[in-house]
């Protein structure tokens, strides 16, 4: 997990973009005046990072959570089988997860 903050700022507004969706979508929703905090799933070193910590540096109120790409979805691809599970009914619908192995 990576975050670019100011230690001391309040989140009022969090916009989460789950995934790798991109820097066009990643600044869009940091762009948004009522929107302090993206929470997304990766994202490229040189660009949303930056563009948070610029925003920053401008004294702008932005923040930025980093889980991984893998972490980000997974959530998301649970409640999707539950979901499909209620009108697919000809074959099985199963949830997966997929391993994450860390480092040590």
């Amino acid at each position: 997990m990576r975050v670019v903050a100011d230690r001391d700022m309040k989140v009022k507004r969090i916009a989460l973009s789950p995934g790798s969706a991109g820097f066009h979508r990643e600044a869009g929703a940091l762009e948004m005046p009522d929107i302090d905090l993206l929470i997304a799933g990766e994202s490229r070193e040189w660009e949303t990072v930056e563009y948070v910590a610029d925003a920053i540096a401008q004294g702008r109120h932005k923040a930025l959570i980093l889980l991984s790409h893998v972490p980000s979805e997974q959530p998301g691809m649970d409640e999707c089988t539950t979901w499909l599970k209620t009108f697919v009914t000809e074959v099985p619908v199963e949830f997966v997860p997929t391993k994450i192995h860390l480092l040590r």
